[in-house]
């Protein structure tokens, strides 16, 4: 069986890093010969070249690129055990790490983390924002524990669960023609300019689709990062947007804005949690999905 000790790890991506061996002896304390001699050694055990040795420095071979991604992967690992394990000593038990999107973040997250933190107040909680495509990415491939996105976003290798649902609304400024509706159609509002998200959005994905299937184009004349940009550009009478019911209950208050309800059943929208496998969780993670699973209710 080949062994891999991790100062060699080190040593390579270092080389890869630098470009040369001279650079990455200095960078790791090493003389140069020894740092020769574990490329060497590294590059017998595996049974193929990794380096192209060249007169102005070393270049990946292709086996080399493979390696160096592993390498890299098997070293962050490291990394975050040795953290892990430090806050065991710092009194903090437990790590759960969670990509979410927006809608979650804004509308839900803050609430069910909170009484999540008090019936476990040793575990700490990693949240980052992501658009839902980079979230399934993530939590394919181990960067994140569970995901929080899109129930329309495709993820075929993940389990999921039903987090909560949200409605779509087409928010206007006040005084906009469609402003005085009780409930539209997402293709009656296709007519007029709007403020959207960036294109790696899945909400912007989703809106897109559904103009082709009308048959019409989506006008968008700007695309902003955040839903509270939305907001404020449509204040200021730039377009409409489409946006989650549940996100805008904040920015109705100072801005003068209108919320209408889409009548389209595609704007019934869910948000699921998803994870590689509920069963091979860390147990920490196993409790924050439990929670946030139980108290899952349809605000519609």
């Amino acid at each position: 069986m080949r062994r891999f000790d991790f100062v060699t790890l080190k040593l390579f991506i270092s080389v890869a890093d630098e470009g040369r061996l001279t650079a990455a002896a200095e960078r790791e304390h090493l003389a140069l010969a020894a740092v020769s001699k574990r490329i060497s050694d590294l590059e017998a055990l595996v049974g193929t070249t990794l380096l192209y040795r060249r007169p102005r420095g070393v270049e990946l071979t292709p086996a080399g690129q493979a390696f160096l991604h592993h390498a890299r992967r098997i070293m962050d690992n490291i990394e975050r055990l040795e953290a892990e394990l430090s806050e065991y000593g710092e009194g903090v038990r437990g790590h759960v790490r969670i990509h979410s999107n927006t809608s979650a973040i804004i509308a839900f997250l803050p609430q069910d983390l909170s009484t999540f933190s008090r019936h476990y107040p040793d575990i700490k909680i990693d949240l980052q924002e992501r658009v839902s495509s980079e979230i399934v990415t993530a939590v394919r491939d181990g960067l994140t524990d569970i995901g929080i996105f899109a129930g329309h976003v495709a993820a075929p290798d993940l389990q999921k669960l039903s987090y909560r649902h949200d409605r779509l609304v087409l928010v206007t400024p006040g005084n906009h023609p469609l402003a005085e509706r009780e409930s539209i159609a997402f293709n009656e509002a296709l007519d007029f300019d709007f403020i959207g998200l960036q294109q790696d959005a899945s909400l912007q994905a989703l809106l897109h689709e559904q103009a082709n299937f009308a048959d019409k184009a989506l006008r968008m004349r700007i695309q902003v990062r955040s839903f509270d940009a939305i907001c404020r550009m449509i204040n200021h009478g730039m377009g409409v947007g489409i946006l989650p019911e549940q996100t805008i209950y904040r920015e109705l208050g100072d801005l003068e804005l209108k919320s209408i309800p889409l009548s389209d059943p595609w704007a019934q929208r869910e948000l699921v949690i998803g994870m590689r496998r509920y069963a091979t969780l860390p147990a920490t993670a196993r409790h924050l999905v439990d929670h946030l699973v139980k108290d899952e209710t349809t605000p519609f």
